[in-house]
């Protein structure tokens, strides 16, 4: 999976854990036990998978910088 694509997925399900719990507060959507583990899991999964994704993205380019340093 492109990195690019890993950050991007990370954002969205961050985005979705933060706007569910607003929701639930607001009053637009009722508070259930599985829509606040999902919001709780959306959060921490968009955060893992944004961390590994910007994580690949640094390591790419350090390999690149020395490959191109060593040639």
């Amino acid at each position: 999976m492109p990195l690019n694509r890993l950050v991007v997925i990370g954002f969205f399900l961050v985005l979705i854990g933060a706007v569910l719990p607003f929701a639930i507060v607001m009053g637009f959507v009722e508070s259930t036990f599985l829509l606040n583990f999902l919001a709780f899991a959306a959060s921490i999964i968009g955060i893992f998978l944004g961390v590994i994704g910007t994580a690949m993205h640094i390591g790419e380019s350090r390999r690149q910088r020395e490959n191109d340093w060593y040639e």
